[in-house]
């Protein structure tokens, strides 16, 4: 149980991000509505997602550091739960901007176009991309200590990309995204206390699952190098 405190704390946030994100009171702005409810999701799911990315490139650095095999691993399972809630984020991100950046005058196809030329939809599918190559470079390896020294040093430029693509490059240019001055939602002129009260417990809810999916996904790939050397 003294091991397992922190797994109980992230079902309890999750729960109450859950239930508090669609029951709680949301401030009534014109153009988002009751989707800005979504704020709980989208967001909090790509802020867990930064602290994955995060904390695989730590591991891939110690892994250059000392060669030891098992911190590529835990970069790698880091990085594959982090690029799982990347993708949750884009598509629960595509689907808020369907309702509130889509004109409701013109077809569906029409605005589209406008949609997938927004500058931080592109750079978010370039981060995803990026990571996807990450996995892709590391299947086409066969040798175990070159594709762990490999993909190490991917995953420091993967990394090093990840910020110009979501947070620089974005900001630079006219954007429908909110945030252009600074954080989305970490901006006290972005959300008011009553969403602040569900949206940080809901960042740390998320993260800790993804954190909790990660060690799970690091002990079964330990228990299968372990059985594959003693064969």
């Amino acid at each position: 149980m003294r091991k397992s405190w922190w797994k109980i704390v992230c079902v309890v946030l999750l729960v109450y991000a859950i239930v508090g994100g669609l029951l709680l009171p949301v401030p009534a702005i014109r153009q988002l509505q009751e989707t800005i409810r979504n704020l709980y999701y989208h967001v909090c799911m790509w802020f867990a997602m930064m602290i994955l990315f995060t904390t695989s490139v730590v591991y891939s650095v110690k892994h250059l550091r000392t060669l030891d095999y098992k911190y590529d691993i835990y970069a790698r399972e880091y990085a594959a739960v982090g690029l799982l809630l990347g993708l949750l984020g884009y598509a629960t991100g595509a689907i808020w901007a369907s309702y509130t950046w889509a004109d409701p005058n013109n077809p569906a196809y029409a605005s589209f176009g406008s949609i997938v030329r927004e500058p931080k939809l592109i750079g978010a599918a370039m981060a995803i991309l990026i990571y996807f190559a990450y996995f892709v470079l590391r299947s086409s390896i066969t040798d175990i200590d070159k594709r762990a020294r490999v993909s190490a040093v991917y995953n420091v430029f993967a990394y090093a990309m990840l910020f110009p693509s979501i947070w620089i490059v974005p900001r630079l240019l006219p954007s429908l995204h909110p945030g252009q001055e600074g954080n989305p939602a970490l901006n006290f002129n972005d959300i008011d206390s009553r969403m602040r009260m569900v949206f940080y417990p809901a960042v740390i809810g998320w993260t800790l699952l993804g954190v909790w999916i990660s060690t799970l996904k690091i002990r079964l790939t330990l228990l299968k190098e372990k059985s594959w050397l003693h064969a």
